[in-house]
């Protein structure tokens, strides 16, 4: 492949895709590259200035058009994930058939979904079939009121343009010339610097909102693993019996973030730890939310909720507070940082999510009720649209552990 942008083209079935892609890159176009599962194909050609990815076709029936969005989604988040800069998208066409008026806003919403991983790319709405010059406008117009209900839409689109990829014949002597293809190029030329700089940024929220996700997984897990130990009748009168779950749970996420294991990340670690279990910000969330009032609960259940509560926050606040390490915000060696913001956490979320918690406890027998409470936790959890579907694979398998 040679060193130039990537355009992503997508459309429904029939708007003219195919067309388009001959119209830009011309008789000596070739697909240099496909998907394996062959939704998609990659095309170049020696004269055009950048490739284009043709992305199939997303319509058809709703499972059709499910199964199109969702081969897009895989293979851009699969080259999200490659680290090939040749693979990332600078641009994308959203192909809308300028005959089908009707189904335009319906069309947009379908092609936004599937290319959601791309979410500050610049975006070109091409009007294909725009054969009568009278309602061009009147199509641009709908385009641009669409587009401006919808946030991502509203911020990435670049241009609407009407396109006849070919000389249309409406009758014995009458044609449509082909136009808007030039535009077309110039316009996608024009936004590609800024695209390749946007395409950067995506994939870094991709990688960011995956180890988040990967993150609460843990942390769901670990909280579950928590309600299990806070519903033994032992006294809990500190947070300590939690600990190994608590120690297991931070050196994964630790891990996750690229902490390190020198003795400067050991010290961070241990503080993080010291925070959640014998500090007098953990004892005083833990007394505050037993002598929460109307709370009608067996005592083995409300120490699986405030145990489960624990580990959530303890989790939810590490990430927090390993995601600024991360990004160089603050450093391993800033300890007193680091007691300082767990023990706010604590004080502030702990009370918060479990009063909430002790609040929405079903009723059943204790297994259900832990049940609940795992349940409860993650949907109580801080969420990513991106993440949701990993968090909520973790939340099936930790809602049976319980």
């Amino acid at each position: 492949m040679t060193d130039c942008g990537n355009v992503l083209v997508i459309g429904s079935e029939g708007v003219g895709k195919s067309t388009l892609i001959r119209a830009v890159l011309g008789s000596d176009a070739t697909d240099v590259a496909k998907d394996p599962r062959g939704s998609l194909a990659v095309c170049e050609s020696p004269s055009a200035p950048f490739r284009l990815i043709d992305a199939g076709n997303v319509g058809g029936s709703f499972f059709a058009r499910r199964e199109a969005i969702h081969a897009v989604k895989r293979w851009s988040k699969e080259n999200a994930l490659d680290g090939d800069a040749n693979n990332d998208v600078h641009a994308i066409w959203f192909c809308v058939e300028g005959k089908s008026r009707k189904l335009i806003r319906q069309q947009v919403a379908h092609l936004s979904r599937a290319t959601d991983v791309w979410r500050s790319v610049p975006i070109i709405v091409v009007i294909t079939k725009s054969y009568a010059e009278r309602e061009r406008d009147e199509n641009v117009a709908l385009v641009q009121q669409t587009c401006a209900r919808r946030r991502r839409l509203k911020r990435c689109l670049r241009a609407v343009i009407p396109v006849v990829a070919s000389t249309y014949q409406l009758d014995d002597t009458s044609y449509v010339p082909a136009t808007g293809i030039s535009e077309l190029i110039d316009a996608t030329l024009q936004f590609m610097p800024e695209g390749v700089l946007a395409a950067k940024q995506d994939i870094a929220h991709f990688e960011r909102m995956r180890q988040r996700a990967i993150a609460r997984s843990v942390v769901l897990a670990s909280s579950a693993a928590g309600v299990a130990i806070g519903a033994i009748p032992l006294p809990i009168a500190d947070a300590t019996i939690l600990t190994p779950v608590e120690t297991t749970m931070i050196g994964a996420l630790a891990k996750l973030y690229g902490i390190g294991s020198n003795s400067a990340s050991k010290a961070m670690i241990g503080t993080i730890l010291e925070a959640g279990t014998v500090s007098t910000a953990a004892k005083a969330a833990i007394s505050a939310l037993k002598a929460v009032p109307g709370i009608n609960l067996a005592a083995s259940v409300l120490n699986a909720a405030i145990a489960g509560s624990i580990v959530a926050v303890m989790g939810e606040a590490s990430m927090r507070l390993f995601e600024r390490i991360q990004r160089g915000e603050k450093t391993i060696e800033d300890i007193a940082w680091a007691k300082q913001f767990m023990e706010s956490q604590l004080s502030k979320e702990l009370i918060t999510k479990g009063t909430k918690l002790l609040g929405q406890v079903s009723g059943g027998s204790n297994r259900e009720q832990r049940s609940s409470i795992v349940a409860l936790l993650g949907s109580l959890a801080p969420s990513d649209g991106s993440t949701q579907e990993a968090a909520g694979d973790s939340l099936a398998k930790t809602s049976m552990m319980a």
